[in-house]
């Protein structure tokens, strides 16, 4: 197969996902569309390396992640976390609730090695699970590898319907008082919210370079910093080897907080540099790579523990959630959706939740009252479970997979 032709073909089943999760309101998750089509590729007429042969190799793969990553850490915001802290507090609980329920089965049902493969998935999205699906394989878990890809992929088939039945439930408790004089929140947008879709318009040097004209701000120079804070974390993850071994996928979260902390790069520099698209896609499709080692046997031995540790991690979700969010205050539909965001993160946070509101009210001044109330603690939850917690949970779990004896 020629390179042009692999290319155009996965590109197809990458459009295709999207436009079934759009047409359907992500009720059908778009990377269990894509997941399909690949499998039914790799079991057909694929060639068994038509990610590769399309030009996303493994060395590239890696590449993207680390600049993905490290520009995870420069969305971080210290004074939005410290002003949504019971948000913090319940998606934290929510991981937590997680991790213990998925545990606790896999030591009666399973093995330790597929709860250590299983819990950052089911707390993050695609990071985490290529994360672990590559230290299995390395591990000589061909089998749990592909679980941790199946888990990633088919965790929204819970959360994305289960989320919008709690903000629709949230969202007519809200109104209910709102109509009746009794709803006197305060809370309004953060600025990062309210654009959180976009890129900001003005494309000025971060603080530490505001001496340089912003015209030499170029695509290139970004990708210039990305690149040198990823190093550096690299270089730190090798350096601290002898000591503790930490993942320099969790370091690059790290350096990239700093980074912007310090003004050395500016919040979204990967979608400044207009790179982020790109590098989703090239990570995903080699999500889908993984899949070429999937047969109809092992999913059929992979379905029952997929389905049971998915349930199970809902249940827990729900469970710590609840009890966190009684001590806090929060409602118990609120308290569960935000927990629920670790499931899927952004956008699929910012989609679920304004299309709830909409769902609910036509009026602008009503649509406000829900915005305020519910848009901020799910995009800060998706943040802190997806974009940080999975990260540094896949970062230190990976290094206890047990390999295969021999």
């Amino acid at each position: 197969m020629s390179q042009m032709l692999a290319l155009l073909i996965v590109m197809v089943i990458l459009y295709l996902g999207d436009a079934v999760s759009v047409r359907t309101k992500a009720w059908i998750p778009s990377v269990f569309v894509c997941a399909v089509l690949f499998l039914f590729g790799y079991w057909t007429f694929f060639p068994k390396d038509i990610v590769s042969v399309a030009g996303i190799t493994p060395v590239v793969a890696v590449m993207l992640m680390y600049l993905l990553i490290t520009n995870m850490g420069t969305l971080l915001s210290v004074p939005e976390l410290i002003r949504q802290w019971k948000t913090v507090i319940i998606s934290l609980a929510g991981v937590t609730g997680i991790a213990a329920a998925v545990f606790v089965t896999c030591m009666l049902l399973f093995d330790m090695n597929t709860a250590i493969v299983t819990i950052p998935p089911l707390v993050g999205g695609i990071v985490s699970a290529l994360i672990m699906s590559k230290g299995a394989a390395s591990a000589g878990l061909v089998d749990l590898s592909v679980f941790a890809i199946l888990i990633y992929v088919m965790q929204g088939f819970a959360g994305y319907p289960l989320t919008a039945i709690m903000l629709q439930r949230e969202g007519r408790r809200v109104l209910e008082k709102y109509r009746k004089g009794e709803w006197h929140e305060s809370a309004v947008l953060l600025p990062e919210d309210k654009a959180a879709t976009t890129v900001a318009a003005e494309d000025k040097m971060p603080r530490m370079f505001s001496f340089i004209p912003a015209q030499y701000n170029t695509s290139y120079f970004k990708f210039l910093r990305l690149a040198l804070v990823a190093y550096l974390a690299y270089q730190a993850s090798h350096l601290l080897a002898p000591v503790v071994t930490v993942s320099p996928f969790v370091l690059c979260l790290l350096f990239g907080v700093i980074a912007a902390t310090f003004g050395f790069l500016e919040k979204h520099p990967l979608q400044k540099a207009n790179g982020f698209g790109f590098a989703v896609m090239g990570l995903m499709l080699f999500i889908f790579d993984t899949l070429n080692r999937a047969t109809p046997e092992m999913l059929l031995r992979l379905v029952f523990p997929m389905v049971v540790l998915i349930v199970v991690a809902v249940v827990g979700m729900f469970v710590v959630s609840w009890l966190v969010g009684k001590l806090l205050g929060v409602s118990t539909e609120m308290a569960f959706a935000i927990s629920l965001t670790a499931m899927y993160g952004f956008p699929a946070d910012y989609i679920i939740t304004n299309e709830a509101i909409t769902a609910l009210t036509k009026d602008e001044k009503e649509r406000e009252v829900l915005t305020h109330h519910m848009l901020a603690p799910m995009l800060v939850g998706g943040f802190i479970s997806v974009t940080m917690v999975s990260v540094v949970l896949a970062g230190i779990m990976v290094g206890y997979i047990t390999p295969v004896a021999g």
